[in-house]
């Protein structure tokens, strides 16, 4: 191999090494979020197959029943987990609670640089989710969904802002800012899409009119 086509093999390579890091360096952040909740079609597409159900009693009912928050990893549990996922520049300590970072609550549009400004919302209420099929569920399979992370069933929002909405459905609540009720509805058809849980009447209407402005 002649020395001038090897300096110019050298040079492509040198030159595709630097192209491949520059993508690296200009490639979109991550956004601090929940995952991605299914479409607007998508979800449309579902609740024209659901029968509204009258919704059923609190009798029995306990958040003990749905035991969280479980431990993820190491000294890390739900809650943390998510307050590291939603934020930004979280730092943590040698427990797993955040000690610094920032936080954009999508519900209302209000950051917060302390964790104890926020609650985990579980986006279908432990309450809703009880009185839609959960008391049927064993303490397992509730457990598995007051910890779901891979559904956007758990999101970082403003405490009182989690506190106002209780366990009401979208018939009753809708997060404050406008521009977020779109992935709401989303994210609340997929949990309940996911988790076989029924919708009485008024929250499917909600969701439908919501749905149908995306």
């Amino acid at each position: 191999m002649s020395t001038v086509y090897a300096r110019r093999i050298g040079m492509l390579a040198s030159a595709a090494t630097l192209a491949a890091l520059t993508s690296l360096v200009t490639a979109p952040v991550a956004q601090a979020a929940p995952p991605t909740p299914i479409s607007a079609a998508a979800a449309r597409s579902y609740l024209a197959t659901v029968t509204p159900k009258t919704e059923g009693s609190l009798s029995g009912y306990s958040r003990s029943l749905f035991p969280h928050w479980s431990t993820v990893s190491g000294t890390c549990n739900t809650r943390e987990t998510v307050l590291k996922r939603d934020g930004v520049n979280v730092v943590t300590d040698s427990a797993c609670a955040s000690v610094s970072g920032s936080w954009y609550s999508e519900y209302d549009g209000a950051t917060w640089t302390a964790a104890a400004d926020l609650d985990i919302d579980h986006v279908v209420p432990l309450a809703e989710a009880w009185r839609s099929g959960a008391s049927s569920w064993t303490t397992s399979q509730r457990q598995q969904f007051a910890n779901d992370l891979t559904r956007p069933q758990l999101i970082a929002v403003t405490d009182n802002v989690n506190q106002a909405k209780g366990d009401l459905d979208p018939g009753k609540w809708l997060p404050p800012r406008t521009a977020y009720r779109c992935t709401y509805a989303r994210m609340w058809v997929q949990v309940k899409q996911y988790w076989a849980l029924s919708m009485d009447s008024g929250e499917k209407t909600a969701l439908v009119n919501i749905l149908n402005g995306c």
